[in-house]
Parts: C-alpha cells; structure tokens; sequence
C-alpha cells in the first residue's frame, strides 16, 4: 500500500468521523441566551472545533491503523469478501 493510498483511506476515516463529532455538544444560541446580530438563533454558542478536531484526530487514528494494516498485510482479501463471485479472474 502506498503511501499516498494510507493518506487517502485517513482522510476519508477522518472526516466521517469529523461529522459524527460535530453535533454532539452543541449548545444552541438560543438555549445560550445569546443571539449574535445576523446569525441564526439555532447556531451553536461555543462549536468548540479545536476539541472536536482534536477528538476527531486520535478516533481516526485509531480506526484506521487497523484498516490501513489489514490492507497492507492482507490479512482480509477481496476474495474473501467477495461472495458472489463479481470480482474473480472470470469477470
């Protein structure tokens, strides 16, 4: 596995896990009590992305370590997942 293909199967793990983190936590503006001028009362008061990129960071890591290794040492092959036989030399 190349290492362009480790950044690739990372960003895509992290960013699917950015969007899972990004609602959780939030306090709208409006249960804050403290609607800035121009935005939306349902805006988050505080989004905290410094944390939430932090959290995002070390989840990623940590799901895609193992994926980026059973890729690499092929510990799961395509044969073995693929159970209708689309992929095989006879397609």
């Amino acid at each position: 596995m190349a290492i362009t293909s480790m950044g690739v199967v990372f960003a895509v793990i992290w960013f699917m896990t950015l969007f899972v983190i990004l609602p959780l936590g939030n306090k709208s503006q409006r249960e804050d009590g403290n609607v800035a001028v121009g935005t939306p009362a349902s805006a988050p008061s505080n989004p905290e992305m410094r944390r939430k990129f932090r959290i995002t960071t070390l989840i990623a890591i940590c799901l895609s370590v193992p994926v980026i290794l059973t890729i690499h040492y092929g510990w799961i092959t395509i044969d073995q997942i693929d159970l209708f036989k689309r992929f095989g030399p006879d397609s």
